[in-house]
This record gives C-alpha cells, sequence and structure tokens, in this order.
C-alpha cells in the first residue's frame, strides 16, 4: 500500500528531501505522494521516512492504493533497475 498526505500537512517540508523514490511533492495546497513511486522506503529502509520525520502525523496508508509487500518489493526493483 502507498501512502497518502492528509489535510493535517502543515507544509513543514520534512517529508519531501527524506524520501528515496522522490515519490513525495509541493501539491497546490499540501504536499502529496505519487503512489506509483511510492514502496514505503521498501528497500532502502525498515519504515517509511516520511512517517518517521513528519511532525503532525498524517501520512497514513493509502487505502486507494493497496500493495503487498512483495509488489512493494517489486515496485522498488523495477524503479532502482535491479533485476526481479
Amino acid at each position: 500500500m502507498s501512502l497518502k498526505i492528509t489535510h493535517e500537512c502543515i507544509n513543514c517540508d520534512v517529508c519531501e528531501p527524506v524520501c528515496p523514490n522522490k515519490a513525495i511533492f509541493q501539491g497546490i495546497e499540501i504536499y502529496e505522494i505519487k503512489p506509483e513511486l511510492c514502496t514505503e522506503c521498501v528497500g532502502h529502509f525498515d519504515t517509511p521516512q516520511c512517517v518517521d520525520v513528519c511532525p503532525v502525523d498524517c501520512i497514513p496508508l493509502d487505502p486507494d492504493h493497496v500493495e503487498s509487500k512483495e509488489q512493494l518489493d517489486l515496485k522498488y526493483r523495477q524503479l532502482v533497475g535491479k533485476p526481479i
């Protein structure tokens, strides 16, 4: 499952630089996450880095983009060019 940023976001700018897949970007009102790039940091870290640094806990799992750990790992491998 990818993550999403909710409207509780305060635009503090701490999540975007820690995303290893560059999935986080400044949207019109708040930061947003591109689900096609979000792997919940699978392949990079043990925990999602954006969630770890968010001071207002506004980055939950996105129920509209459900993915298993295996699917996230496959997405990670495709993003970084590792053999599948």
